[in-house]
């Protein structure tokens, strides 16, 4: 089955409002950058993101931020979005802040079926006694509170109870793909886009080149193409902004050079 397709618009045929949809790459690496473009394009809004976090303020997912497009996001961290802080204290946006390798196996169970698991990541936190803020009101008092966790001695360990995460639909990138949805990774950039792509409904991926069915061996593939529904090639096109920009004095880059 030739799972290809020809633009943007194709890819996301499934979107609608209020889905949840997984969200592959770290920050600015591995992020399906045109999905997200067409995500915007599409009007779609009430959106539940899930993603490890939402890059910089210069992100593809910062723009449906400030399109008022998402109302819940559920991820790792905050960290220097300024735009999602902002949305999250002034009460537009809930949030469930989950711990990064708990945020990775809440994927992988939900995508292997499982509907729960324990963990002793949190344990003596508020990740699980709960009050950790969800929700703010408009005047910057919290409206909601996430709520104290199941925990259980697991092996002579204290672990508390983490529900897995699924997805209506996942936006992911890879290097290569086939035309049945087999993918190749590149580098870094194989990091929560498998798990995004078994945790959802319909997985759609952009990739850099498409080859023929077989021609990459079975030991090279990073993700069956049985958990991937559609692929769009975008070549090496890719909206990648400079996370954080460091430019050395002139003279500093000189003597680094004579060092070298």
């Amino acid at each position: 089955m030739n799972k290809v397709v020809d633009t943007a618009a194709d890819a996301l045929a499934a979107v609608a409002d209020g889905q949840t949809i997984a969200l592959g790459g770290f920050g600015l690496c591995g992020t399906p950058a045109a999905l997200l473009e067409a995500l915007l394009d599409s009007g779609a809004t009430d959106l539940h993101l899930i993603t490890n976090n939402c890059g910089p303020d210069t992100s593809a997912v910062t723009e449906l931020l400030r399109a008022r497009r998402v109302s819940h996001i559920t991820a790792s961290y905050i960290g220097d979005n300024t735009v999602f802080l902002s949305q999250y204290l002034r009460g537009s946006l809930s949030v469930d802040l989950v711990p990064q390798g708990t945020l990775a196996e809440k994927l992988r169970a939900g995508g292997a079926g499982i509907p729960a698991f324990y963990t002793p990541t949190g344990v003596g936190t508020a990740v699980a006694e709960g009050g950790i803020p969800l929700r703010y009101g408009t005047a910057g008092v919290v409206a909601e509170y996430s709520t104290a966790r199941r925990v259980e001695r697991v092996g002579g360990r204290e672990c508390l109870l983490e529900h897995s995460l699924t997805a209506d639909l996942a936006l992911i990138r890879a290097e290569v793909a086939d035309t049945q949805g087999n993918l190749r990774f590149r580098a870094s950039a194989r990091n929560f886009n498998p798990l995004c792509a078994m945790a959802a409904r319909v997985a759609v991926v952009e990739v850099v080149r498409v080859v023929d069915a077989g021609t990459i061996g079975a030991d090279d593939v990073h993700l069956p193409g049985v958990f991937v529904s559609r692929v769009l090639p975008v070549g090496a096109r890719m909206h990648k902004p400079i996370e954080r920009l460091r430019v050395a004095h002139p003279r500093v880059a000189e003597e680094g050079k004579r060092a070298s």
